[in-house]
Parts: C-alpha cells; structure tokens; sequence
C-alpha cells in the first residue's frame, strides 16, 4: 500500500526548461529498477516548474530513492539546469485510489 512519498519541485533556468524536461523523463527507467518506488510521476506545472511525484509503501524505500540515481543525477545537474534548488518535501499519504 502506498504510504508515503515524496513531491519535488524544479523551477528551469531560462533557457533550459526543454533540457529539464527531457532529464526528467529520462529518469523513468531509472525509476523502474527500484524496488521500493510504487508509483513515479514527472510533470510540468507551468513553462519553467516541473515535478516529480513518487509514492512507497515504507521509509526504506523512500529513502532507498532519495540515496538512488535519479536524486544523485539530479543533484549533479541542478547547477547547470536549475534555477534554485530542487524542493524536495516528505510527504504522508492520507488516502488514494
């Protein structure tokens, strides 16, 4: 059962919303090998805010993401693509379908 996750917000430098697009998509197979991810979303919230939601069922998954290849990727290229630091918030589940 889906239990926690995790929301993350990307805001792209000008210039660079295209090039977060495509890393973020690029990201799903990366997401698929993980176990302890459940359900992996990336979106766009508007031309320059991009996310990623995820959900897991336990704290070990969850943190088995934060320590995996998607965030280490994304924290090596956030100088390059981001406009601030990627937020990243811990979240509870409350109810789904």
């Amino acid at each position: 059962m889906k239990k926690l996750g995790l929301l993350v917000r990307l805001e792209a430098k000008a210039g660079k919303e295209k090039s977060v697009e495509e890393f973020i998509t690029s990201a799903l197979p990366l997401a698929n090998e993980e176990a302890g991810t459940i359900t992996w979303y990336a979106f766009r919230i508007d031309a320059s805010t991009f996310g990623i939601f995820d959900t897991f069922s336990d704290e070990e998954g969850r943190e088995a993401h934060l320590g995996g290849k998607i965030a280490k990727a994304l924290m090596e290229n956030a100088p390059e693509l981001l406009a601030a630091a990627p937020k990243i918030e811990k979240i509870d589940i409350l109810a789904a379908k």
